[in-house]
C-alpha cells in the first residue's frame, strides 16, 4: 500500500549531502536505486535527478521489515540523520560518498513494477525498448545529465541575447504552406473546409517581417517541423535558435554568434578560442571534400594536377588534359600499413565509388602501387602533401568535385579508423561564399542552395541570367567537428531583386504571389538590410554532451521512422473526427 507525504518535506536533494551536513536531521525523497541486504544491516541507494545518497538501516526491526518490501524504482520518503562513513567505506565515485543517512523513518510513497531494463546500470538496451519506456530511460543518470545540460544551455542563450538587446518573439506555429525543399506537415482546418495550415519548417519569413516591423534584433528558441524522407539522425520536429538582425553584415552575425558559442561552452567548463576560422566553400570542397569539414585530423587534400600534366602515366595525363584533377593527401604513420591493409583500403575506396586509388610509400626510391608513375613525379607529389618518411600518400583522379568528395569520405574513414579525431577538441569554422543556386538534372531547373530569400553577392548579381552557377551567395554555415550546427545569410531586402530570384527559380509571378504574396508586399514598405542565422540546438547539445545521436539530448524523440513508440503516434483517428475536418481516407 502506498503512503502519503503528510509531514515529509524535503530538506535536501539526494545529491546535496556532504561532510558539513554530519549531524543534521534530513528528509530525502526519491526512487530506490539499489538495495543491499547484509543481514543485520541494510543499505539503500536513494536517487533523484541531483544524485544518489546512501541510507543505512540497523537495529530497527520495523524499518528492516519496510526495507524488505523495497524494490528498484519504488518511490520513498526517508527521515534520518547524516553521519560520516568510516574511512574504508567512503565512495570516492559519488559526490555524497563521504556520508550516509541513518534512517529513522521510511515511508513507501508508491510501488513500481519491475522495469524492462535496469535503471541503475547504463547497460546496453535496444533503442526501441528505451523509446517505448522513455519515462524510465529518462531516469537514467546519463539522460538526466543530458537534459539538465540542455536546460542550462537554453538559459545561457536567453541571457546572452537579452544582454545584447535582442527580443524573443514567438512566431506562428499554424501558418501558410510554402513548400520549397522539405515537405510541410499539413493541418486541416475544421472551420475552413478543404483548406490547410502548415507547421513551420522555419520562421524564416516571419523573422524577416519582424525586421521590416522595426524589431531590430530578434531571437527565438523555436520548434520546427519537416516531413523529410527517413534519415538516421534527423527528427521530424526539432529545435533551432533563430536569430535575425537589421542593418547587418556577415561580420555582424559572426560578432554575435562567436561570443554566444564561448558562453555556451562554458557550461561544460571549456574555453574556446575566437575568432573562428573562415573558409570559402570552394576551398572547403577542394581541401576537405565537404562543405562541413572536420578540421581535427589534418589530412588536407592537396592539388597535384600540375605535377602529372605531362606524366608518363597516361591515365593521369589524359584526365588532367580533359579538365579533371589529380588530388591526394598524406596519412600520418601510414607507411606502417601492411600490403594486406593497403589492399583492404583500396577495396574500401572502390566501394565508396573511386575508379582507382593509388598509394605511395616514401623511400629510396618511393614505392608506388602503379609502376607507370615516374620517380620525379612521385617525389614532387610527396613534397606537395608534406609527407614524412613515416607517412603514406593516397591519390585519386577524375572530375574535380567528385574526386574531392570521395577523398573527403576516405580521409574521414581513415581518421576514425586510426583514431585521428581528437574527441576533446572543438574545431569551429565558418564556411562562406556558397553558390547561390544549384542545378537539378532531373527536372532541368535551378534551386536555391539555402533558401530563395538569400542575397546574392553584389558583384555577381549581373550573372543571374547569364551564368547562374557562378553566382555566390552572401551565406555562411557554422561547422563544428564536421557537423553543421548553424546556417544563415544576408537576406534580399529589395523587392525587384527578389522578383528576379523567383524568376531564375522558375517560380511564376502568380505562384510567387500565391505562396509569398504577403511577404512580397511587406518588402515594398521600407525594408532594412538584414541577415541572420539559425543554430541547431539539438546538434549543439549533442556535441557538448559527447553524444553521437541527437535523440540522446531530446526528452521525447521519434525513431528514424518518425514514430513515437511511447505515445503510439502517428495513429489513426475515428470517422467522426475525419468528418469534422471534411476529410476522407483513400486506400
Amino acid at each position: 500500500m502506498s503512503e502519503q507525504l503528510r509531514d515529509l518535506i524535503r530538506t535536501h536533494t539526494c545529491g546535496a549531502l556532504r561532510a558539513e551536513h554530519v549531524g543534521a536531521d534530513v528528509v530525502l525523497l526519491g526512487w530506490v536505486h539499489r538495495v543491499r541486504d547484509l543481514g543485520g544491516v541494510t543499505f539503500i541507494d536513494l536517487r533523484d535527478r541531483a544524485g544518489v545518497s546512501q541510507l543505512v538501516i540497523r537495529d530497527n526491526d520495523a524499518l528492516m521489515a519496510v526495507a524488505k518490501r523495497l524494490r528498484s524504482e519504488y518511490v520513498v520518503g526517508v527521515r534520518g540523520v547524516v553521519q560520516r562513513r568510516s574511512d574504508e567505506t567512503i565512495n570516492s565515485k559519488l559526490a555524497t560518498g563521504e556520508v550516509e543517512v541513518f534512517a529513522r523513518e521510511i515511508r513507501v510513497l508508491n510501488e513500481a513494477k519491475t522495469p524492462p531494463f535496469q535503471i541503475a546500470d547504463d547497460a546496453a538496451v535496444s533503442e526501441d525498448v528505451r523509446l517505448r519506456y522513455r519515462y524510465l530511460d529518462l531516469r537514467r543518470p546519463r539522460l538526466q545529465q543530458n537534459i539538465g545540460l540542455r536546460h542550462r544551455v537554453t538559459i545561457a542563450i536567453r541571457r546572452y541575447f537579452d544582454e545584447n538587446g535582442f527580443w524573443e518573439v514567438e512566431t506562428p506555429v499554424l501558418t501558410k504552406s510554402t513548400p520549397e525543399g522539405a515537405r510541410d506537415y499539413l493541418v486541416p482546418s475544421r472551420v475552413h473546409p478543404g483548406e490547410f495550415y502548415a507547421l513551420p519548417q522555419s520562421p524564416q519569413i516571419f523573422k524577416q517581417i519582424l525586421m521590416i516591423a522595426g524589431t531590430d534584433r530578434y531571437f527565438q528558441i523555436v520548434r520546427c517541423f519537416r516531413d523529410e524522407d527517413l534519415r538516421a539522425d534527423r527528427q521530424p520536429e526539432f529545435t533551432q535558435v533563430d536569430v535575425e538582425v537589421s542593418f547587418a553584415r556577415p561580420d555582424t552575425i559572426y560578432g554575435f554568434i562567436e561570443p554566444l558559442m564561448r558562453r555556451i561552452f562554458k557550461e561544460i567548463g571549456r574555453e574556446i578560442a575566437a575568432p573562428f576560422r573562415r573558409m570559402p566553400y570552394a576551398e572547403a570542397m577542394a581541401k576537405y571534400g565537404s562543405d562541413k569539414p572536420d578540421l581535427r585530423c589534418g589530412l588536407e587534400i592537396a592539388e597535384l594536377s600540375e605535377i602529372f600534366r605531362e606524366s608518363e602515366f597516361r591515365v593521369f595525363k589524359r584526365i588532367v588534359a580533359d579538365g579533371g584533377v589529380v588530388r591526394g593527401f598524406a596519412v600520418p604513420g601510414g607507411n606502417r600499413y601492411t600490403r594486406s591493409q593497403l589492399d583492404v583500403l583500396v577495396d574500401q575506396a572502390m566501394q565508396m565509388g573511386f575508379s582507382g586509388l593509388i598509394w605511395v610509400r616514401p623511400g629510396e626510391p618511393p614505392l608506388c602501387s602503379t609502376k607507370a608513375l615516374g620517380e620525379p613525379a612521385l617525389r614532387a607529389a610527396l613534397d606537395k602533401v608534406k609527407a614524412s618518411a613515416n607517412d603514406l600518400l593516397l591519390m585519386a583522379a577524375g572530375p574535380a568535385e567528385q574526386t574531392s568528395k570521395l577523398l573527403g569520405q576516405l580521409r574521414l574513414a581513415i581518421a576514425k579508423r586510426d583514431n585521428l579525431l581528437v574527441a576533446e577538441a572543438f574545431e569551429f569554422v565558418w564556411v562562406t561564399d556558397f553558390p547561390l543556386l544549384e542545378y537539378h538534372d532531373d527536372d532541368g531547373r535551378w534551386y536555391s542552395m539555402h533558401h530563395p530569400f538569400t542575397s546574392p553577392a553584389d558583384e555577381d548579381i549581373d550573372k543571374l541570367e547569364t551564368d547562374p552557377g557562378a553566382v555566390r551567395a552572401v551565406a555562411y554555415d557554422l561547422v563544428l567537428n564536421g557537423t553543421e550546427i548553424g546556417g544563415g545569410s544576408m537576406r534580399i531586402h529589395d523587392s525587384a531583386l527578389q522578383a528576379r530570384i523567383f524568376k531564375r527559380l522558375a517560380i511564376s509571378d502568380e505562384d510567387a504571389k500565391a505562396r509569398f504574396g504577403f511577404f512580397l508586399e511587406a518588402l515594398e514598405y521600407g525594408t532594412p538590410p538584414h541577415g541572420g542565422i539559425a543554430l541547431g540546438l539539438d546538434r549543439i547539445v549533442a556535441l557538448l554532451a559527447g553524444e553521437s545521436s541527437i535523440r540522446e539530448v531530446i526528452a521525447f524523440p521519434k525513431t528514424a521512422n518518425a514514430i513515437d513508440l511511447m505515445a503510439g503516434a502517428p495513429s489513426s483517428v475515428d470517422d467522426a473526427q475525419l468528418r469534422e475536418l471534411h476529410l476522407k481516407i483513400r486506400s
